[in-house]
């Protein structure tokens, strides 16, 4: 549920928006990855991972470990930030920080990448990767333009964002909580290294639609 049902809308869904989409649908992308994404990670997805863990703790334990989730904590501070204007050369320093997280999650990912760990994961590990990049877009897909009948940029900037690879985020909560780190890290490293190549077809067919 965590790797495969929560997208990486940030670090590459962001830069892989503006490489298909343009500059002007960065918006919305940023709307899906942190009132979307993350704000499932840092509720829903604190509540599985901690139900699905090995220990038991109760509905109190578990509303502390989201209110003190550190990416709903920046969330928050965000909102609380936005009426203030900071000086030029904050925003500049605060940007340059920001540069650094794409190459930092890209080595990140790779330093967890271990072929040697898919013994016995092959079957998972197809299923979990053939639903995040294949069914899950496809089942959404089918639904906005077959069902719902919408086809505006929104809505193929939205399935192009949900057809993402897994999102480091909620693997590293998987990872914290003793669910399966292999599969999770595996997961995680060849979902974003395939989506490189799944996303430019899924491009092609949104802007079809």
């Amino acid at each position: 549920m965590l790797a495969g049902g929560l997208a990486n809308t940030s670090f590459v869904g962001l830069p892989m928006i503006e490489a298909f989409f343009g500059a002007p649908s960065m918006a919305t992308g940023i709307l899906i990855d942190q009132l979307g994404t993350y704000l499932v990670l840092s509720t829903l997805g604190i509540t599985v991972a901690t139900i699905y863990s090995a220990g038991t703790e109760s509905k109190a334990a578990i509303f502390k470990r989201i209110i003190v989730f550190p990416p709903l904590i920046a969330l928050v501070v965000a909102f609380a930030l936005m009426p203030f204007e900071f000086p030029t050369w904050v925003a500049d320093a605060l940007k340059r920080l920001g540069d650094t997280l794409a190459p930092l999650a890209l080595v990140s990912v790779g330093l967890q990448l271990r072929f040697d760990q898919t013994s016995g994961l092959k079957t998972a590990l197809a299923t979990g990767l053939g639903f995040k990049l294949f069914l899950a877009p496809a089942v959404l897909a089918l639904l906005y333009f077959g069902i719902l009948g919408t086809t505006e940029e929104t809505t193929r900037v939205t399935l192009f964002e949900a057809a993402m690879g897994p999102q480091i985020g909620g693997a590293i909560v998987a990872v914290q909580h003793g669910l399966n780190p292999p599969l999770v890290s595996l997961m995680v490293g060849l979902g974003i290294s395939l989506s490189f190549l799944t996303l430019p077809l899924w491009s092609y067919a949104l802007h079809h639609f």
